[in-house]
């Protein structure tokens, strides 16, 4: 039963050894293709870690770290309500990491002090083994696209791995949770009732600075964050969905007023903030008259797509870099802010919220005319943006990010326009590439291929 609850009599269950034989854990029978993965890493709280691959496998997989419920397993979310992920998975050809606790109870930690800080030795640290492990066996996972959804006590682990490691996932989503630190206890235990009866309330400053204070000195982006809550949940309480919007929000530099309202069915309201598309930066779904059951039927398809598990890459894997010839470079003249804009998708590069803050990731938008939307190419071939911030690699590897930063002139702010419409980057000799074409979608850097995903035009 996904409820939260179980976590206090398993606190209980410490000290009294009747409780304990009642909560004891057994998981239930594996389904076919799940399969158990041992020694994958530093694994500090003795987490059991599945993975599931599909039959096809797309040639840039996607990668979900699914996080049960307390009382829950591997196996019981992915053969219950997390299933249609893995129906997904089977269609779009992406990959599943699902960890699992051993713990009396199976909750996750994120009460202590350990789990509550990067790398920091508790279940947040087996569960980056996990990651890393699966990045290490299947090479091919699009680096940009791993994301972390959870139930319940998964929903709180979710908010913690997105807080903790901003620079690894793209995107989460999580159902019936509370904000990242909102459990943090110091006397070992991992209940936290004032927290779970929505007693905690911070301003969103607050709570920005407790996600941030759990990877210190991180001047990056944030995940995207989409949130569900029941209005009747009294697990954990509804007052822990807005203390969440609060802080996901002040994580992106956003207003906590929703840029977009609607009603998706006639009981769900949903906000988004920032990029009001289908992958808005932060999104809140809240259902009337629900309690602690989520996710219900349907409401997956919402977060596969929120989640971008429903991209599509190119049909093959692209060419080896040595079998393509250097693209010929024919730069415009410098001076005069134009778009840049996508040949595959027709949508312009855009810094989301015309943010001013170093790091952010560029994406594709419908192009407005905004200054956000407005580059201009200089003579030390620079992709200037409101004149002093630059279009920025974050690394020379296979899908770093591409973002702004302030101008500094290194070689990793410098950009070859090609007379063949790609843009590549000095330093690491790779073109912008895009692998999707909504709203959205993010910018990174890739061996060139040719393809219309890596072609734009300066108009």
């Amino acid at each position: 039963m996904q409820r939260l609850s179980r976590m206090l009599l398993a606190t209980v269950a410490a000290l009294a050894a009747g409780v304990a034989a009642v909560l004891t854990f057994s998981p239930p029978a594996l389904a076919a293709g799940l399969t158990r993965v041992t020694n994958f890493g530093n694994n500090p709280t003795n987490l059991n870690m599945y993975i599931y691959v599909p039959a096809t496998v797309a040639p840039r997989p996607a990668l979900l770290v699914l996080v049960h419920y307390c009382s829950g397993s591997a196996s019981g979310i992915f053969n219950g309500n997390g299933h249609d992920y893995v129906t997904a998975a089977d269609r779009y050809g992406y990959i599943i990491v699902l960890p699992e606790a051993t713990r009396s109870g199976s909750c996750f930690d994120v009460s202590t002090p350990a789990a509550l800080k990067r790398n920091g030795g508790s279940d947040s640290t087996g569960i980056m083994s996990m990651v890393s492990y699966a990045r290490a066996q299947y090479p091919s996972i699009d680096a940009s696209r791993i994301v972390v959804s959870g139930f319940s006590s998964g929903a709180m682990m979710t908010n913690v791995l997105a807080a903790e490691y901003p620079d690894v996932f793209s995107a989460a989503s999580a159902f019936s949770g509370v904000p990242a630190g909102c459990f943090a206890t110091t006397d070992g235990s991992l209940w936290n009732s004032q927290c779970s009866g929505g007693n905690v309330s911070k301003t969103a400053q607050q709570w920005g600075d407790q996600a941030r204070a759990m990877y210190p000195g991180y001047t990056g982006s944030y995940p995207r964050m989409q949130l569900w809550h029941g209005t009747t949940d009294t697990t954990l309480a509804y007052p822990n969905f807005g203390e969440e919007i609060k802080q996901w929000t002040n994580l992106h530099g956003l207003s906590q007023t929703p840029a977009f309202t609607d009603h998706p069915q006639s009981s769900w309201t949903r906000t988004r903030y920032g990029n009001t598309g289908t992958q808005a930066t932060v999104e809140g779904v809240s259902i009337a008259g629900v309690g602690h059951q989520l996710p219900l039927a349907g409401q997956l398809a919402y977060a596969i797509s929120f989640l971008g598990l429903d991209g599509s890459g190119p049909t093959s894997p692209p060419p080896s870099s040595p079998t393509s010839p250097p693209p010929s470079s024919s730069p415009p003249p410098p001076g005069g802010a134009k778009r840049i804009v996508g040949a595959q998708s027709g949508r312009c590069i855009d810094v989301p919220n015309a943010s001013h803050t170093n790091g952010t990731r560029v994406q594709l938008y419908d192009c407005n005319g905004q200054t956000n939307q407005q580059w201009t190419y200089t003579s030390g071939k620079q992709l200037q943006v409101y004149g002093t911030m630059c279009l920025d690699a974050a690394g020379s590897a296979n899908a770093s990010a591409v973002q702004i930063y302030s101008c500094n002139g290194q070689t990793n702010q410098q950009w070859n326009i090609n007379s063949n419409g790609t843009i590549t980057g000095v330093q690491s000799g790779r073109c912008l590439d895009v692998w999707g074409t909504g709203n959205g979608q993010q910018v990174q850097i890739y061996d060139c291929n040719g393809q219309a995903n890596q072609r734009f035009s300066l108009s």
